[in-house]
């Protein structure tokens, strides 16, 4: 299972309607499937698509 933040509203299998925004715990399968529906976005975590570039770097 992994956490990915929703790009656009969806519904799960249970029939729960996730928005826009929200993190939701999916599997790999889901994953797929969210990714090919332009829902999940591939890019990095950070709010500006950047990946975090963690404590030992030297670039801000």
């Amino acid at each position: 299972m992994v956490y990915v933040k929703l790009e656009g509203d969806w519904t799960d299998s249970s029939g729960v309607t996730h928005s826009a925004g929200e993190s939701v715990d999916v599997d790999a399968a889901t994953l797929a499937e969210l990714q090919a529906e332009g829902l999940v976005s591939e890019g990095g975590g950070g709010k500006d698509g950047t990946d975090w570039v963690g404590p030992t770097s030297t670039t801000p």
